[in-house]
């Protein structure tokens, strides 16, 4: 009896221990945590350790831009933002951050490394998508992609680096900005989405795909 008290004991001073290291903590509901921590704890099991994902179901976060990133996971924790793929899984685990912690996860991601899925480009679709990209689809209403998201696709501020963002992912977002009301905070993409076809969502995500824009262009 007096071995397994011990026992108990040594378990729980361990549990105790391992919650309290902040460097190694996976706790969302404690604000003493940073930002980096959770990204390299707790999203990096979606999103990779330096913000690179492997799954097109999740975004590439890395060199994202600052502005873009706390607007969405504020958004997020305050239930805004409704697409499916964002709330099934963000709406439980942002609603306990902090503005510091969102501020210092952004921050973390803006620093780090791009690169582009390891996937081969579809020449012909990656070509068609550069010109809606640079030029836009002006009998559609169309305009040029890079007039906001720059002439890199590395990002302005709040709108947000596409380059090098996994094709899947931009395909599905546009079709969220066209037919749903999901991201209300989006205005302006619903309208630009409005006249593409699902080709042309097609070209302009396998050119951003294959975009590598350096964190210097950022």
């Amino acid at each position: 009896m007096k071995n397994t008290f011990i026992a108990l004991t040594i378990v729980a001073t361990l549990t105790t221990a391992a919650c309290t290291n902040l460097e190694r903590s996976r706790s969302l509901g404690n604000p003493a945590v940073s930002g980096r921590v959770l990204a390299e704890q707790v999203c990096s099991n979606c999103h990779g350790r330096t913000g690179v994902s492997i799954s097109p179901n999740f975004p590439n976060l890395a060199a994202q831009t600052e502005p873009y990133l706390v607007g969405q996971l504020t958004e997020f924790r305050g239930h805004s933002r409704s697409d499916p793929a964002g709330f099934e899984y963000m709406w439980g685990l942002s609603r306990h951050l902090t503005d510091e912690q969102i501020a210092s996860l952004a921050a973390y991601y803006a620093a780090q490394n791009p690169k582009a899925p390891p996937v081969r480009a579809h020449a012909q679709w990656a070509n068609a998508g550069q010109k809606i990209f640079s030029e836009g689809i002006a009998d559609q209403g169309i305009p040029p992609c890079m007039s906001c998201h720059g002439p890199q696709g590395q990002g302005n501020a709040t709108f947000p680096r596409l380059a090098s963002q996994h094709s899947d992912y931009l395909i599905k977002q546009l079709m969220v900005f066209q037919r749903t009301d999901e991201r209300p905070e989006g205005s302006i993409m619903k309208t630009v989405a409005h006249g593409l076809t699902e080709q042309n969502m097609r070209d302009v995500a396998e050119y951003l795909q294959t975009l590598e824009t350096p964190l210097e262009a950022h």
